[in-house]
């Protein structure tokens, strides 16, 4: 028996696939180019923005049409934006999911235009990672030089006078942690390869290091007290207003089911039951009964980033499996995932809040929530 014939391949596209989640530079270039154009405010030296368009980049601006991207604390950006403009890092620490890396983003593409010189911090990031490493097959035939110089974010950020982002620092080994201290104290790096004034670069105006470490995670890998003193430390706090929080959940999840191919958008009262409860398992309840023991706490991250996730996630089933919307069915589908990551017994305690605190809520779409109870799997 012959084999049926193997259908052929379609030729590539020969335009360029976009982009799953560009920059913020890059997001939001009109912005950026319509504050650039009016901005006669004092910028402090490198930086492309002055600090008062800067911040109004980051909490928006109507009178000039410039978005509100970061929902939290304005005085905390502002203190932010100083801290940049001094000789210390700016360290972001909070809970997973409070935007820590959003505000990094931001604030680097409206000081320095760019935003992606990123290290991503983890057990396995080396010095290299962080500094510079070689082209070993330019090295060994040419022996250590520029050109077998291969830039890692932090030389290239000091050397064009830009911010780098430190994704997660406590994350990394303490020797690793340790290389920045030079680094942010004499805002020098040494490259002992190279001979000559090219073996020291000294970091041009505009550089300076945003670091990122969630509150979980801290003691991992504790940031030494030495390293400690060349950051100003800001805590990113959850968004406390319930409403305010629904309202980003539904932007940012109708944006991504937007560029996932969804044509229709989030029903606002399913939203309103999936933030609502994330809200309840995050804290313990509603903010009278917070600390009486009515609700068990979920020990995973019920954060709002989780939460846009598994909206997004909620409206994907809704439109690819039925052509429809998504429904508390599909949340409760998709909270499997969210709750059995840490510990076995969360998903225990998500199915005593579907059995026990869902039925007390009233609307159809909390009846709905109760009816699919039975979805969320045996574990």
């Amino acid at each position: 028996m012959t084999a049926p014939p193997v259908p052929p391949v379609p030729a590539a596209s020969a335009a360029p696939a976009s982009p799953q989640h560009p920059s913020a530079e890059v997001r939001f270039a009109g912005e950026l180019a319509r504050l650039r154009e009016s901005d006669d405010g004092h910028r402090p030296p490198g930086w492309s923005l002055s600090l008062d368009a800067a911040r109004r980049f980051i909490v928006g601006d109507e009178k000039r049409d410039i978005s509100r991207k970061f929902v939290g604390d304005s005085a905390l950006v502002d203190r932010a934006l100083i801290t940049l403009a001094t000789s210390r890092g700016l360290m972001l620490v909070g809970e997973p999911g409070t935007a820590k890396s959003l505000l990094s983003e931001l604030i680097a593409a409206a000081v320095c235009g760019e935003s992606t010189l990123t290290v991503q911090g983890g057990a396995a990031t080396t010095e290299d990672q962080i500094k510079y490493s070689w082209n070993y097959a330019l090295l060994v035939s040419e022996g250590p030089s520029p050109r077998s110089l291969v830039p890692a974010p932090m030389l290239r950020g000091m050397r064009e006078g830009r911010i780098v982002r430190f994704e997660e620092i406590t994350r990394c080994p303490l020797e690793v942690q340790d290389c920045m201290l030079s680094l942010l104290s004499e805002r020098a790096l040494a490259i002992p390869e190279l001979a000559g004034p090219e073996g020291m670069v000294f970091a041009a105006e505009g550089f300076n290091v945003i670091a990122t470490a969630n509150t979980r995670d801290r003691g991992v890998n504790e940031m030494s007290a030495a390293l400690k003193r060349r950051f100003n430390f800001e805590t990113v706090f959850p968004i406390a207003d319930p409403a305010t929080e629904l309202d980003l959940v539904e932007q940012e999840a109708n944006a991504l089911l937007r560029r996932s191919g969804v044509e229709i958008p989030a029903p606002r009262d399913v939203l309103e039951v999936l933030v609502t409860a994330f809200r309840e398992l995050r804290t313990g309840g509603t903010e009278a009964e917070q600390g009486s023991g009515s609700i068990d706490r979920l020990s995973t991250v019920m954060s709002t980033a989780e939460a846009v996730s598994v909206a997004h996630a909620v409206g994907l089933r809704g439109w690819y499996l039925r052509g429809e919307a998504g429904t508390p069915a599909d949340i409760v589908e998709c909270l499997a995932g969210t709750a059995a990551k840490d510990d076995a017994e969360d998903l225990a305690r998500l199915r005593r809040y579907l059995e026990q605190r869902v039925p007390r809520k009233k609307g159809k779409q909390w009846q709905a929530l109760h009816r699919a109870r039975h979805l969320l799997p045996d574990r």
